[in-house]
């Protein structure tokens, strides 16, 4: 698709508004599960566990995710992944046992690899090229601002209800995503191939030809995810390490988070006019450095720069792997190469927190937080080295 009159407004609610939504039905409910656990009488070890199962169940569901896509479609994908989560957080709500809470985070899990995948798979078929990165940073961002807000919003209906107010709070946001959903009429895609039956590739098919691609941009992708998953336990770390209080502590992290959140547009317009390299670049180095430095940190105030670098360095990435999944995706067999794309960066998400530990428990958190910056520089080289140094424009025939 090349209409060069094409607008992102046009089709924004039904685009972002679920994504919207989603987001901040997952704000809301994530940072409570663990309570939820704790006041079931689990250790913090178990309480811990189930949170990774939301991990683990993205992580296993990708694939599945993207079979199930490729046969019933886009929206109703979308429909199924809000209303497996609405069930997931009335388990919340009525759980009497550990076991429950931990099926209903598998679900969260299960629920929310299909949700992106469906959503990122429905944006790259409506959206022409030439805006492709600006459309998907801003998925990314709509959903940040989402998970941003959910928190106070759960935390506003939980000083009434308790805990399971925020879970409340989800049920009402995800019922408004799914209709949604639901009443918005399909967006309309331009046929890009002339309308012969063509069988859909088998998903080792897909992996066997497009190995080259996730044996070097996959690579760079899962690194950046397990930076990003290790962003979010850096921070509270080493500012228990250094004595800050959990209240400022709390007040940093969302500063942090600000800054990450005023690049997401930024980020993918220079994408579309100067290329992804110029934004993988920064993403990628800005990163590594924060974490290269934040072991320096002794006091608040170069914490709070740092934690704002690498906050900054994570948001100029907002989209880059969805843009970069997007860009390498074949016309058929797409929604099987994305949830391959998503296999590897989910591995990397996974992965993150473990280096993080497992280099902290073998020498010192500060070493391990070195370690993980050291993923930025490896992944920069490699971006340099696969990524068209070209400005997008002339690169965009490839693709249309």
């Amino acid at each position: 698709m090349a209409d060069s009159s094409f607008s992102l407004k046009s089709i924004a609610i039904p685009a972002y508004g679920p994504s919207l939504l989603f987001g901040f039905a997952n704000g809301a409910i994530l940072p409570v599960i663990a309570l939820t656990a704790r006041d079931m009488g689990a250790t913090p070890a178990l309480a811990g566990l189930i949170i990774a199962l939301i991990g683990l169940g993205s992580l296993a569901a990708n694939i599945p995710a993207a079979l199930i896509t490729a046969r019933i479609g886009e929206r109703r994908a979308l429909l199924g992944a809000s209303f497996i989560t609405i069930i997931a957080l009335f388990l919340c709500i009525f759980a009497t046992h550990t076991g429950l809470l931990a099926l209903a985070a598998l679900l969260i899990g299960v629920s929310t690899s299909v949700f992106f995948l469906a959503r990122q798979t429905y944006m790259i078929e409506a959206v022409p090229f030439y805006m492709r990165a600006r459309a998907l940073s801003i998925l990314g961002g709509v959903n940040r601002i989402g998970m941003f807000a959910g928190p106070f919003a759960g935390a506003g209906v939980m000083h009434f209800m308790g805990l399971s107010g925020a879970y409340w709070v989800g049920v009402a946001a995800l019922v408004a995503a799914t209709v949604l959903t639901w009443l918005m009429p399909d967006l309309e895609v331009e046929p890009k191939v002339q309308d012969v039956p063509v069988m859909r590739p088998r998903m080792r098919q897909i992996a066997s030809e497009h190995a080259a691609v996730f044996l070097s941009l996959g690579l760079a992708v899962m690194l950046i995810s397990a930076m990003r998953a290790a962003r979010q336990i850096v921070i509270p770390l080493w500012a228990d390490y250094i004595g800050l209080s959990p209240a400022a502590t709390s007040v940093i992290f969302g500063i942090s988070s600000a800054a990450d959140m005023i690049m997401f547009y930024p980020a993918g317009k220079i994408m579309d006019e100067w290329g992804r390299l110029w934004v993988a670049l920064p993403c990628t180095l800005i990163m590594g450095a924060a974490f290269a430095l934040m072991p320096l940190t002794t006091t608040a105030i170069p914490f709070v720069v740092v934690a704002m670098l690498m906050g900054l360095g994570n948001g100029f990435g907002s989209g880059i792997n969805m843009t970069l999944g997007a860009d390498a995706s074949p016309v058929h067999g797409r929604t099987e190469f994305l949830g391959l794309w998503r296999l590897i960066s989910d591995v990397g998400t996974s992965a993150g927190p473990f280096v993080l530990s497992g280099m902290t428990a073998l020498v010192s958190l500060g070493a391990g937080i070195t370690l993980t910056g050291g993923f930025g520089l490896v992944s920069a080289v490699i971006f340099w080295r696969f990524l068209p140094h070209t400005r997008a424009d002339k690169i965009q025939e490839h693709h249309s």
